[in-house]
């Protein structure tokens, strides 16, 4: 497989993604809801992907592709290569702010992370990686990640797992907060890994994301040193939506022990 000619297309593709949604930004945006009313999506993710979509289908036509807007393919197995397309992660930082959101792409070969991207549209940042050769911004090489100690850790948390909620027991958060630096919460998992890779945060914590929200940065994160499994300390699931705990290097081995129990939770 020529991974340097899809390695090319994608940022090319990715670049030009940016582009139209940067032009967007003095338009009205045509909002709706999805699944629950902070659930929203709007014209601008459905034209990306769409655009996505027709590109890769007429460049590798052999190719499937899972993206969240629902157009592209209905994959039940991990089997030949396939691109995992958020168009706009962090969609209310975008409707909201106009800032605080990314296009998020990884493609993976029989379930294997192969190259991935996230790109920070507003800063023009293009944050990428292909597996075994390192990750890059802007095509400038990125440091490997060094190990961070607990009580010097910034931790990428929302707070809505530190209150009583449905998927996890908060109890068990509260004393990570308690022990760690401080926390932060950023609305957008592309970015929030990005984060993790370039030491901007030490670990990121989601209890519930689909493959297309974190494709693109698990690979970015794998290959400075970092390490990604869901919060049972397992590999994460690619064809499902699943926990996500990202974090340097030692530092993801002590949360996990000390503070997630390994995964008995």
């Amino acid at each position: 497989m020529d991974w340097e000619r899809i390695d090319r297309h994608a940022k090319q593709w990715t670049e030009e993604a940016g582009n139209r949604i940067r032009s967007s930004f003095d338009k009205t945006l045509n909002v709706q809801t999805k699944s629950n009313p902070n659930d929203l999506v709007t014209n601008m993710d459905k034209e990306i992907e769409q655009f996505f979509i027709t590109q890769i289908k007429k460049t590798y036509p052999d190719h499937q592709i899972l993206g969240e807007e629902g157009y592209g393919d209905e994959i039940k197995e991990q089997k030949g290569i396939v691109w995992m397309l958020d168009p706009i992660d962090g969609t209310m930082n975008f409707i909201h702010q106009q800032r605080n959101f990314a296009i998020s792409l990884g493609v993976y070969e029989d379930g294997i992370g192969k190259i991935g991207y996230v790109y920070d549209v507003v800063h023009n940042e293009l944050y990428h990686a292909i597996k075994g050769k390192g990750a890059f911004l802007n095509g400038k090489r990125l440091p490997m990640l060094k190990e961070a100690k607990m009580e010097e850790a910034i931790i990428a948390l929302n707070a809505t797992w530190v209150v009583e909620n449905k998927r996890i027991d908060h109890n068990l958060m509260i004393p990570l907060v308690r022990d760690a630096r401080g926390t932060r919460s950023y609305g957008t998992a592309a970015l929030e890994l990005i984060y993790v890779a370039t030491g901007r945060v030490d670990a990121y914590i989601s209890l519930r994301l689909a493959p297309w929200d974190y494709a693109g940065g698990a690979l970015i994160v794998e290959e400075l040193g970092g390490v990604v499994t869901n919060l049972r300390g397992g590999k994460l699931d690619f064809l499902s939506k699943d926990s996500v705990f990202a974090a340097k290097p030692g530092l993801h081995e002590t949360i996990l022990k000390k503070y997630l129990k390994d995964g008995k939770w």
